[in-house]
């Protein structure tokens, strides 16, 4: 992975030690946080594979500072990475919260040369992925993130932008080059040969064989990476999965969108779908007997809320806000026609992709670099590898049968066998 490196001389990454007096004359900073830099409480808090993020407290509030690396995390800097991806991250969160206020942490101070975000502090919010490890549930978590999809989704296209925004959002957006590069690598290409930084559970090798030698299998994956790499349909998070997004019991937020661009519009709610199913089929090691079943199907529940909630939102947002260049009034409504036909059509398109990004991020995640922490943190190998397993088939299945699935009803009866299958 060759990255220019673009780090300018006066960049220095932060450190407990000296982030108070770095940023004690940041005004919006000392606004929030206190005057005196001695009062402050710095916490390096980071765990991701990008960046370094850190808690500020002190005697008017708390904020939360990230600033990018210029290099991968978690490899090392050997692997360089561009500093302006803090940039288009700052540009996604502003218009995260524009299409869907309160989705997102406010932010509070952007530095492009330092590559760093201020931001507003969430609290109580947990890691979902950790509330889902955990055994844990959100009230209303399926309909906040159907929401969140449809209005990102809608509202970042030209069914509601004018054409010209949107050319601009997306000419923007393109220079964000090296981050999607890593995703059009690990998510869609990596998983499918023996690529160097691969790795995945000592007896698997039976379902990966079978996978890498799937030449249709590859074909529709690669049919997908042509979407993503070329459809800029709308703006993405483009990494939407449950380590980036933070909940309570009762509230959700969204976090973490570097990875934006524009692409296709079933790209964030499919990598979100398989998240679930993931947590789906790794419970069976995380929780006993009594407690198994019906926090499984929770997990399915929560898919379904969401689905539902998308499928409303979008059709809502068709009727109330369809403003762009597409499906214009002038071709239906004001002729005497209805356009609900279309957008049913237009929103089983969406669906169809959805799944088939929902496979291929099952398989990533248990084959590429960067695996999830519901399967990585099950200590019993043999169990690990049965349960990777049919997380692996099911990937599968959602890739090659993507368009033929009648409902998401039919998708989760789907998962329910596997569940119960032996595939090592």
């Amino acid at each position: 992975m060759n990255a220019v490196m673009d780090t300018p001389e006066q960049y220095r990454p932060l450190s407990p030690e000296d982030l108070a007096a770095r940023l004690a004359p940041v005004a919006a900073v000392a606004k929030r946080v206190g005057q005196d830099p001695a009062g402050w409480t710095v916490s390096e808090v980071g765990d991701g594979n990008l960046n370094l993020v850190f808690i500020v407290e002190g005697p008017q509030g708390t904020v939360v500072v990230k600033q990018a690396l210029p290099y991968v995390r978690l490899v090392g800097d050997s692997w360089p990475l561009p500093l302006y991806r803090a940039f288009f991250e700052n540009h996604a969160l502003l218009r995260q919260e524009q299409r869907d206020p309160g989705s997102v942490p406010a932010i509070y101070h952007f530095d492009e040369e330092q590559a760093l975000i201020v931001m507003e502090y969430i609290a109580p919010h947990k890691i979902l992925r950790r509330k889902l490890i955990d055994g844990e549930q959100v009230a209303g978590l399926g309909e906040f993130l159907g929401k969140f999809c449809a209005r990102t989704a809608f509202r970042g296209s030209e069914l509601s932008m004018k054409s010209a925004d949107k050319k601009q959002d997306v000419s923007l957006f393109a220079g964000n080059i090296e981050i999607p590069a890593i995703t059009e690598a690990l998510v869609f290409t990596d998983p499918y040969h023996e690529a160097e930084m691969n790795h995945h559970t000592d007896g698997l090798e039976p379902v990966v064989s079978a996978l890498r030698s799937d030449a249709r299998l590859k074909a529709k994956v690669q049919r997908l990476l042509m979407k993503f790499a070329s459809n800029t349909e709308t703006m993405v998070h483009g990494d939407l999965h449950s380590g980036s997004i933070m909940s309570t019991d009762t509230q959700t937020r969204v976090i973490d969108p570097e990875f934006v661009q524009y692409g296709p519009m079933g790209f964030d709610i499919g990598m979100l779908l398989a998240n679930f199913l993931m947590a789906y089929f790794s419970q069976p090691a995380h929780r006993g007997a009594g407690e198994l079943a019906g926090y499984q199907e929770w997990l399915l529940s929560v898919i379904t809320e969401t689905v539902g909630a998308f499928e409303d939102e979008f059709k809502q947002l068709w009727q109330t806000e369809r403003t762009g260049m597409l499906y214009p009034g002038a071709l239906f409504e004001d002729q005497g026609h209805h356009s609900a036909d279309a957008c049913d059509e237009l929103l089983a398109e969406i669906m169809t992709d959805a799944m088939g990004f929902c496979g291929i991020e099952m398989h990533r995640r248990t084959l590429s670099l960067a695996h999830n922490a519901d399967f990585e943190e099950i200590e019993d190998k043999a169990l690990k590898a049965k349960l990777e397993a049919r997380n692996l088939h099911m990937g599968a299945q959602l890739i090659r049968e993507a368009g033929s699935f009648g409902s998401i009803n039919d998708v989760l009866a789907l998962a329910r066998k596997i569940n119960t299958e032996d595939i090592l």
